[in-house]
């Protein structure tokens, strides 16, 4: 990494993963490689505060995630959310993970989606005293130009991967990555019905999905 300094800093990727598949990994490695990230840890949320409550319990969404990243350089695992008792609000998590690496660029990564919504999280104005925020633009999505997202960008935004490794925290970066039309909901609702989910993910995690039923019997139990 010639020319940024050493921050080591790491991308923080969160999310139900229900189950994990492509549509998640692809960005994710995208934007390692663009940001020139030595990691990026997949944090699988546990009780996660904005959405139903995930179908694959803890522990089988946690083996799929480490299914998905195996082999693949840089990739991690993080299960510490799974751990904690209540919502899996994201500021908790980076106090958490600044506690523990108090010298570190820590790097949040967010769909524009998510980030559109960022006024609507948990204590929001702290998570920038905490991180730097990367979002990965989906194409179609417009930058907010109106209100809080609008002032925060031209106070915080920055188009300089270097900015996320001179400073720990504070700076907002949008990037534009592939976006797979896949979700994890069509994905359940495929295995739902008997369908293969292959081609979808890893076959480390298809297999999974298959030997443990987990999403064939989704439907009889809501």
């Amino acid at each position: 990494m010639a020319g940024f300094s050493q921050l080591n800093p790491m991308g923080i990727f969160g999310g139900t993963f229900d189950p994990i598949h492509y549509g998640h990994l692809r960005p994710a490695f995208e934007l390692m490689e663009a940001l020139r990230l030595p990691e990026v840890r997949f944090m699988p949320a546990g009780t996660p505060p904005h959405r139903e409550r995930p179908t694959a319990d803890a522990a089988l969404r946690l083996k799929m995630v480490e299914a998905a990243i195996e082999g693949q350089p840089g990739f991690v695992v993080d299960d510490r959310e799974l751990h904690r008792e209540g919502p899996s609000y994201s500021v908790d998590t980076l106090l958490d993970l600044r506690a523990e690496y108090s010298h570190r660029s820590l790097c949040l990564i967010v769909g524009m989606d998510a980030f559109l919504d960022l006024p609507k999280w948990y204590h929001w104005r702290e998570i920038l005293q905490l991180a730097h925020v990367v979002v990965a633009h989906r194409p179609g999505w417009r930058v907010p130009d109106l209100g809080p997202l609008r002032e925060l960008l031209v106070d915080r935004g920055t188009a300089r991967v270097g900015d996320l490794h001179d400073s720990r925290a504070g700076r907002i970066y949008i990037h534009a990555v592939t976006q797979l039309e896949i979700s994890s909901t069509a994905v359940r609702r495929i295995v739902e019905i008997g369908g293969d989910p292959r081609f979808l993910m890893p076959d480390g995690v298809r297999k999974i999905i298959l030997e443990s039923g987990c999403y064939a019997q989704s439907a009889e139990r809501t």
